[in-house]
């Protein structure tokens, strides 16, 4: 492998896109991003009318919505692999066109079984939709660009996810859930134009895919999963961001109804204070990402970050009284420290040889969206000791219930940094680079 490596060096060359060009390509392919990130998140603001309309508890709702984890991770190693092998502006088309569709399926579903088959649907296209963009920007950029790129394309993510707190609320509350996702699946389609448009799978003079294609069909399938499996910076770089993510994906659905219930915040103010988490996230991915780049480090903002989201985390649990402003802080704080997550992205591209980033990725998030799981599972620590309590059709908790169950994210962000200390630093090389990659 050392031998096909340094074969490989000499050949690398760099993208020769004009700036303004390779940033419309890679935000372009962000907009599938943008709109799985809200899809994803869509369960914080219609999460009562779903519980009322299909007589479901929390944990069931937990499971529905955990229904799209399902579906990533069992197809986010495959899409890594197709990545390395076929086009990534026509995956991108096909995997979004199925998520579009599931929208419009789910917006008219008569059963909690629809509903979940839809979001077991939406699952599978978005399987591709990070993975088909750091495909692009680590075609696009140059490494030591690559980390500001993912932490701008991230950011597009943020603002799908921010979009589906506050406002998607808003639009629950005045024309229900049905035509809210309806018109979800409208902007959908819009956004699918933008990138059959714009979208290239490279730019003008990179020569070096056709090579990368070459090796990646010579070594075979099984070949190139013993690589990306042997390499434990794929699994400490995907563990970190899981456990990292977490607060995303647990207060991005809960966090409204335990600002109702322990805060006393009504429905807009609690969806506000939720926003903030990714507000917070849409300005620490490229802010982070940047200073990575800037630093030549990875290992070491990583190691910082996580040391301030736990101290946030656990602000946010064991002092009581906190008020409005305190908690848009608070949340704000939160999402802007673990958006340290981005890192890894480039720290996995450049963790491996070209042929095989995408299978390498797909590993790595195979392991961050195993964080879905814990949705239900903050749903079962929540009801352990549930009072029986129901006011208006919902079950009401303590605030020792929610502290039982906001405990997995403390004890995640402790694992994180155990993960990122045993992390090999890339110095942002591209793995070419590096005559010992591997």
């Amino acid at each position: 492998m050392g031998l096909a490596v340094s074969s490989m060096a000499n050949d690398v060359s760099m993208p020769s896109a004009r700036p303004l060009q390779a940033w419309l390509v890679v935000i372009s392919a962000a907009w599938f991003f943008f709109y799985e990130f809200m899809i994803l998140n869509m369960f914080n603001a219609i999460n009562v009318p779903l519980m009322q309309e299909f007589n479901i508890s929390a944990t069931t709702l937990g499971w529905l919505s955990s229904y799209y984890g399902l579906a990533n991770l069992l197809f986010l190693f495959p899409a890594g692999m197709i990545l390395d092998r076929l086009s990534t502006r026509r995956v991108i088309l096909v995997a979004m066109s199925v998520c579009v569709l599931s929208t419009f399926v789910f917006a008219q579903a008569p059963s909690i079984l629809v509903a979940a088959a839809c979001r077991f649907a939406m699952g599978i296209g978005g399987a591709f939709c990070l993975l088909s963009a750091v495909r692009l920007a680590s075609r696009w950029f140059p490494p030591k660009k690559m980390a500001f790129a993912i932490g701008v394309v991230v950011t597009m993510a943020f603002i799908g996810g921010s979009i589906a707190q506050n406002p998607m609320t808003m639009l629950t509350e005045a024309i229900g859930w049905r035509n809210t996702l309806t018109v979800i699946g409208g902007m959908g389609v819009l956004m699918l134009m933008m990138i059959f448009i714009v979208v290239r799978d490279y730019p003008e003079g990179y020569v070096h895919h056709q090579k990368a294609a070459n090796t990646s069909d010579r070594l075979g399938a099984s070949k190139i999963i013993n690589l990306v499996v042997r390499n434990r910076t794929n699994w400490l770089a995907g563990l970190y961001t899981s456990l990292l993510n977490l607060p995303i994906f647990l207060l991005g659905m809960y966090g409204t109804l335990y600002l109702q219930q322990i805060h006393h915040l009504t429905r807009d103010a609690a969806s506000m204070v939720t926003m903030m988490l990714f507000i917070g996230t849409m300005i620490g991915s490229p802010v982070i990402g940047w200073i990575s780049d800037r630093m030549g480090r990875r290992r070491l903002p990583m190691l910082i970050f996580g040391v301030l989201s736990l101290v946030t985390m656990l602000l946010l649990m064991y002092v009581p009284g906190w008020s409005l402003a305190s908690l848009l802080l608070i949340f704000l704080s939160l999402g802007y420290f673990t958006s340290a997550q981005i890192i890894t992205y480039p720290l996995v591209s450049e963790s491996n040889p070209t042929y095989v980033t995408g299978t390498a990725t797909g590993l790595a998030s195979t392991l961050i969206m195993a964080g879905l799981y814990a949705q239900p599972l903050f749903g079962w620590m929540l009801e352990r000791n549930w009072n029986q309590s129901i006011v208006d059709g919902v079950r009401t908790y303590a605030l020792s219930d929610y502290n039982s169950a906001l405990s997995i994210m403390p004890i995640a962000f402790l694992l994180g940094l155990v993960a990122a200390v045993f992390v090999k630093e890339t110095n942002c090389k591209a793995c070419e680079e590096v005559p010992s990659c591997n």
